[in-house]
């Protein structure tokens, strides 16, 4: 899909992802290290691409200003709560909302249904709640795994930095695997006892939780309570907008 109505961009603090888009389905993704992200890679990462329009959602001030200003010779949806999302907002300060949990929240009520979670693995971890009047009515918000993964070698002489995978059991038989066995088993505790809070909140026996994000996969093979995992759903909820309003 060289050529498409739709140039997606998901600018978010440790990658910004980009994709071309029909009205009905998502094409090609790259990405680029937000920290990288300058004029020169951007046009490196757009090279060979052709659209009509950008829907852009962003949590990086000054790297948002970047693409508004490099991408203006197009129209530009940048979303956020006066946007078209196909979900109420029911939230006392509505601006504050961060748009890709915005975007979360519109493909999660088309993809999946109401009431659901969308819980993100990102450089922090949120959890996004949509109600079954289908409206976004809040959230939580953790940090990331690898945050406190990176902290605690950081910040101490001699815990190493860890590759985060699978561990093979609960008890560490070295430095590394008990590291690795306290941030995912830990992570999934922390992911069931705010699902278990959620649900009880809302008053209801099930909810379903959609994970996204870098380490969606590691974490919802030990989580049940995890409904299923959908690999790029802030880019389908901007191709959403993107149809809502324009």
């Amino acid at each position: 899909m060289p050529s498409a109505e739709f140039l997606l961009i998901d600018n978010s603090n440790s990658f910004t992802k980009f994709a071309l888009s029909s009205r009905e389905r998502l094409g090609a993704v790259r990405r680029v290290r937000t920290a990288k992200l300058d004029s020169a890679a951007l046009r490196r990462v757009l090279r060979g691409w052709k659209y009509e329009r950008t829907v852009l959602c962003s949590v990086v001030p000054k790297k948002a200003a970047l693409l508004r200003a490099e991408l203006a010779h197009k129209p530009l949806h940048n979303v956020d709560h006066r946007s078209k999302l196909g979900v109420g907002i029911e939230y006392p300060k509505p601006k504050t909302i961060g748009a890709d949990r915005l975007a979360n929240a519109a493909a999660a009520a088309a993809f999946h249904g109401v009431p659901c979670v969308v819980v993100d693995f990102g450089t922090a971890v949120t959890f996004d709640i949509l109600s079954p009047e289908k409206k976004y009515i809040g959230g939580v918000i953790a940090p990331g795994l690898e945050a406190m993964t990176d902290y605690l070698h950081q910040r101490t002489a001699q815990l190493p930095k860890i590759s985060l995978l699978e561990p093979p059991g609960p008890i560490g038989k070295s430095t590394k695997l008990a590291m690795l066995a306290g941030a995912v088993y830990g992570y999934r505790g922390l992911v069931r006892e705010i699902l278990a809070e959620l649900r009880a909140a809302l008053g209801v026996r099930k909810l379903k939780a959609i994970a996204t994000g870098g380490y969606a996969d590691l974490i919802a093979a030990g989580v049940q309570e995890i409904s299923a995992v959908h690999d790029h759903l802030t880019l389908e909820g901007l191709r959403l907008i993107g149809c809502m309003n324009s």
